[in-house]
């Protein structure tokens, strides 16, 4: 949860995300529902989305370094870079559609998202003092350094959530603050707020999915549909490579910034969001249903997604893409299989036990204690006995089907 490189250091800054932990979710091993994001029990759908899709994210930054060898490889770059991270924010923003201002959720948001953007703010520009010896890097929590900008933007996203619910027609003023971005150059860099906009689109969509919406996209017509558009997607990219910037992609500058005419910036961003939900549906379509091995994984992401940047930089620091080896075609398919085990493992239980202090801290001790909480949990309780009883489907008091997770 994915950029190119800038001058300074720290506006290398990849996609993620990642899947954050739920907060308050159940386990990740918990029998699945049946139907996506009903019920309190994961559905297995959901995170076997976002395991393939960090291995993704890990992949593509691997591939970064060793990519410009290859036309072949940039072309399987760009069409990753094309639904990856849009994949990631529309979970994102389906899962967020239950979030309202109550104390206990913006607890949980600020343990699940500000708290680790806040640690590894400060430890990624620490780890390039001490790696790539320099002590000239500054720590910064106004500039999202690398992978840490999809924190500081779902931090954003779900506190402006109430408001996308309230509008009539959100996802058009969504894209329309998108365009907008897209021609302002003076947005600067602080908080990413450039990204935060350009990519706001999908969250919003998330917020405006329904269950389904998601098994339109994974009937057997669209599975096999979904093989030659990602075959026609491949084919545009390869031809597109030496004529199209990737910088586009990353949503993180202007069209000016871009070396481009201002209103090719509105253009592209409906462009790309047209092309990013082709393939982000295609995506969907090929992700199994059932529980799968991989399937727990899918609940610890965010700490695959934070952690494989450290291993990601170190390479660069030290110039381990800079041998021949990784550029020609057995190092590039052993650099994908390193990315893809590396990730797996950091998305596991024993790692997640080990960070979870940091990613997912309890800390009762910073927040009130909410008087109405309990009396929300026994009316909870009530609603899923009535649910079971009846043999239908557990609604919040929202009248929403999914339970509000932290996703990325």
């Amino acid at each position: 949860m994915t950029d190119s490189p800038r001058p300074n250091g720290n506006r290398r800054t990849p996609s993620p995300p990642v899947s954050s932990p739920g907060t308050g979710a159940p386990p990740a091993d918990a029998p699945r529902s049946g139907v996506p994001g009903s019920g309190k029990r994961r559905d297995a759908f959901f995170d076997n989305a976002k395991y393939l899709a960090i291995v993704l994210v890990a992949v593509g930054h691997f591939w970064e370094p060793i990519k410009d060898d290859s036309r072949f490889m940039e072309a399987a770059y760009t069409v990753v870079y094309a639904f990856h991270m849009p994949a990631f924010i529309v979970i994102s923003g389906f899962f967020s559609r239950s979030f309202d201002m109550r104390p206990d959720r913006l607890g949980r948001l600020v343990t699940g998202v500000a708290v680790p953007y806040i640690v590894f703010e400060t430890a990624y520009p620490l780890f390039k003092r001490v790696v790539d010896d320099d002590p000239g890097q500054e720590v910064s929590l106004l500039d999202p350094w690398y992978l840490t900008w999809f924190l500081c933007a779902l931090f954003v996203w779900r506190l402006t959530t109430p408001i996308w619910k309230a509008v009539r027609h959100p996802l058009p003023l969504a894209l329309g603050l998108a365009m907008l971005a897209s021609v302002s150059p003076r947005i600067g860099d602080d908080l990413d707020l450039q990204r935060v906009l350009q990519f706001l689109p999908y969250f919003v969509l998330g917020l405006c999915l329904r269950p389904e919406h998601f098994h339109l996209v994974r009937r057997r017509s669209v599975r096999f549909l979904a093989v030659p558009v990602f075959v026609s997607a491949l084919a545009l990219a390869w031809w597109a490579e030496p004529r199209m910037t990737t910088g586009w992609l990353y949503h993180r500058d202007s069209a000016q910034e871009l070396g481009a005419p201002w209103w090719a910036g509105p253009v592209m961003v409906l462009v790309l969001f047209g092309c990013s939900l082709l393939l982000t549906a295609c995506f969907f379509a090929w992700v199994p249903g059932r529980h799968m091995w991989f399937t727990a994984l899918g609940a610890g992401t965010l700490y695959g997604y934070l952690l494989h940047g450290f291993v990601v930089k170190a390479g660069d620091y030290r110039g381990w893409f800079d041998a021949s080896v990784p550029h020609g075609p057995v190092g590039a398919v052993a650099v994908t299989v390193f990315a893809a085990v590396l990730v797996t493992f950091l998305c596991s239980g024993p790692v997640q036990r080990v960070f979870r202090c940091v990613m997912e801290p309890r800390m009762e001790w910073a927040f009130r204690r909410d008087a109405a909480g309990p009396a929300r949990a026994r009316g909870r309780g009530q609603e899923e006995r009535a649910a079971r009883e009846a043999g239908g489907t557990r609604k919040t008091r929202e009248g929403r089907e999914a339970p509000e997770q932290v996703s990325a």
